[in-house]
């Protein structure tokens, strides 16, 4: 016969494993995170704790898929002054690296001033909220009730300039038709739409 001490370990016992279950399969889940600000901050974080806070990247795109979710595309380096970089993609939580890339740069620079790092300068949290903006204003503009993420970029410039980079998004509706393009500085400032 069971003592109530007993029933109470097996019951601690059950609620630990499924505490400890529901934490693992929700962690890291970036493939399912929204295209908002709160959602681009988490997919930021996953990516700071692969590559760590400092990285450098030359090319970083989110896109969206309705079957796998969110896919994050990267070219990036700890080490910029290496010439060396990996292209890297994050589909369904899990990481796979593409290939490796060896790059030139013009005499006399330095690799990192053709690179740019996620910070207060250039934040996926930003993309997010610019994402947002956008969705409200399809629904306003053009009657687009559920518009969807296509793919989001941070488009920054081959010369460096870190004052010219775009914010560069793609929605389209829910059940497919027109993709409309949206252009913004880094302040959020648009600059262009496009249908």
């Amino acid at each position: 016969m069971e003592t109530p001490k007993s029933t109470l370990k097996y019951l601690s016992l059950f609620f630990a494993i499924l505490v400890a279950t529901k934490l693992l399969s929700c962690g890291d889940a970036t493939s399912k995170e929204p295209a908002n600000e709160a959602g681009f901050k988490t997919i930021e974080a996953e990516l700071k704790n692969k590559f760590g806070d400092n990285a450098y990247y030359t090319d970083l795109a989110i896109s969206y898929d309705i079957s796998i979710g969110n896919v994050v595309m990267v070219i990036v380096t700890k080490n910029p002054e290496s010439l060396q970089m990996g292209q890297w993609s994050l589909s369904q939580d899990s990481w796979t690296q593409n290939s490796d890339i060896t790059l030139e740069v013009p005499k006399g620079t330095k690799a990192s001033d053709f690179m740019f790092q996620l910070n207060d300068k250039i934040s996926l949290a930003k993309l997010g909220a610019l994402i947002e903006k956008s969705g409200k204003q399809l629904q306003k503009e053009k009657n687009i009730d559920h518009p969807i993420l296509s793919i989001a970029t941070v488009k920054f410039p081959k010369n460096g300039d870190i004052s010219k980079t775009e914010y560069v998004i793609n929605l389209k509706p829910e059940h497919g038709g027109t993709t409309y393009s949206f252009y913004y500085k880094l302040n959020g400032e648009l600059i262009k739409m496009d249908f």
